[in-house]
C-alpha cells in the first residue's frame, strides 16, 4: 500500500496495492499489521459501518467528542464521493482548516482521519455505497457536528448546494466557532 500524508497532521490517504488480471482485481482493504508498519498507527477498529446514498446528498460534518472520539477510516465500495475532513483540535496549527478528497469505487483510495477532526461527505454519482471502520463504538450523547456551510470554512463540496439533500439535523448544526468539542 502507498501511504500518502496530507497538510493537516493524522490524516492520511491510503491506495491499496491492487492486483489485476483477466478475472477482475483483488487488494487487501485493510491489514492491521501492514497498516502499522507504513504508518506507525497502532489502533484497532471495532465497528465498521455501511451507508448509501444518492447523488447530491451531503453528510456531516459529524464527529464525536471523548471519551467516545472514533477514529475512522473510509472508502467507497461503490460511486463516488468528496470527502471533506476539517481539523477541529484547538491547538492544531491546521484548526479550522478543511481537506478534501474524491474516494471512488474506481480510485479505491481510502482515507484514515484521526480524532480530532469533522468528517462529511457529499455524492458525485448517481449512487454510492461508503464504508468506514471506526476505533470506538457509537454513542450518541458524545455527538457533536459543525454546520457544513460555515461561511468561515469556505468548503467545496462539489456539489450545488442548491439542490443539496441534506438532513434536518445537519441544516442546524452551529458554526465551528460555537461547535462544542474537547479536542
Amino acid at each position: 500500500m502507498n501511504v500518502i500524508t496530507t497538510p493537516l497532521e493524522g490524516l492520511l490517504i491510503i491506495e491499496p496495492k491492487i492486483f489485476n488480471d483477466d478475472r477482475g482485481y483483488f487488494f487487501e482493504s485493510y491489514n492491521k499489521q501492514a497498516f502499522e508498519e507504513q504508518t506507525a498507527v497502532d489502533i484497532t477498529f471495532v465497528q465498521d459501518n455501511q451507508a448509501r446514498s444518492v447523488i447530491n446528498v451531503l453528510r456531516g460534518l459529524h464527529y464525536q467528542n471523548n471519551p467516545h472520539a472514533q477514529t475512522k477510516f473510509i472508502r467507497a465500495l461503490e460511486g463516488a464521493i468528496w470527502d471533506v475532513v476539517v481539523d477541529i483540535r484547538k491547538d492544531s496549527d491546521t484548526y479550522g482548516q478543511w481537506y478534501g478528497i474524491e474516494l471512488s469505487a474506481e480510485n479505491k483510495r481510502q482515507l484514515y482521519i484521526p480524532q480530532g477532526f469533522a468528517h462529511g461527505y457529499s455524492v458525485l454519482t448517481p449512487t454510492a455505497e461508503v464504508y468506514y471502520k471506526c476505533d470506538h463504538i457509537y454513542n450518541k450523547s458524545s455527538e457533536g457536528g459543525v454546520y457544513y456551510a460555515d461561511p468561515a470554512l469556505g468548503i467545496d463540496w462539489k456539489i450545488d448546494l442548491t439542490h443539496a439533500i441534506i438532513s434536518d439535523k445537519d441544516k442546524v448544526q452551529p458554526m465551528l466557532k460555537d461547535a462544542s468539542n474537547n479536542f
